[in-house]
């Protein structure tokens, strides 16, 4: 008959870690922050989603995940990754217990992506750069968003996309109840805004190197 576990059999029991590091907030070419980056660690996974020179995790990664590949900074992404092993790309992951899979976004001419995020009954959305509010992204705990444009919408030449504008974003955030609401692809027009002292009507800025703890979410 088996015995009961001892206290310091309960303590040697550690629950996996579940974290996530912002390794950079901007937007191309930003003065002021890293290229917005993710680094989702979930027990022994370690996944990137975008970054690129300037936010580029530490140690060895499983997947190297991005939601263009044909982003400006995708050449240097990919030199990234091959470096440690992994090809960066648009694609799913999943292990035990953690499922990252991209979901489409409005942004420009050709396909580009989010990625819906879930791990012990957590639902967490990268979608650092879009046109118009993903409707995949209703309800969810967490969620890292564009902020490229503050008051006014970033048009790419030819109507063929471009960035929502960041308080339109944070109100479409606020009604489609997203728990928590992060802006981490800061643009230049937000850089001023933040500055000036202005704030989104709902949610927060990110800043690089920010650490979040899904669990810790009410």
């Amino acid at each position: 008959m088996g015995s009961r576990a001892t206290a310091e059999d309960r303590r040697r029991v550690r629950p996996r870690i579940f974290r996530l590091a912002l390794l950079g907030v901007g937007a191309m070419a930003s003065p002021r922050y890293a290229p917005a980056g993710l680094l989702v660690e979930y027990g022994s996974s370690r996944v990137m989603l975008d970054g690129g020179p300037g936010a580029v995790p530490d140690g060895r990664l499983d997947a190297w995940l991005v939601t263009d590949e044909r982003a400006e900074l995708i050449a240097g992404i990919r030199a990234l990754g091959r470096a440690r092993g992994v090809e960066p790309a648009v694609a799913r992951f999943k292990r035990t217990g953690l499922d990252i899979r991209p979901r489409k976004v409005v942004h420009t001419s050709h396909a580009t992506y989010g990625y819906l995020i879930v791990a012990e009954g957590r639902i967490i959305v990268w979608a650092p750069e879009f046109l118009i509010f993903p409707s995949w992204a209703r309800g969810v705990d967490l969620m890292f968003a564009d902020a490229a444009g503050w008051k006014r919408p970033i048009l790419f030449a030819g109507g063929v996309g471009g960035h929502a504008a960041a308080l339109d974003v944070a109100d479409q955030a606020r009604k489609r109840h997203v728990g928590r609401f992060v802006f981490a692809h800061i643009g230049r027009p937000t850089i001023r805004a933040i500055d000036a002292g202005e704030h989104p009507p709902f949610g927060e800025f990110g800043s690089d190197a920010a650490l979040y703890y899904p669990r810790r979410l009410n």
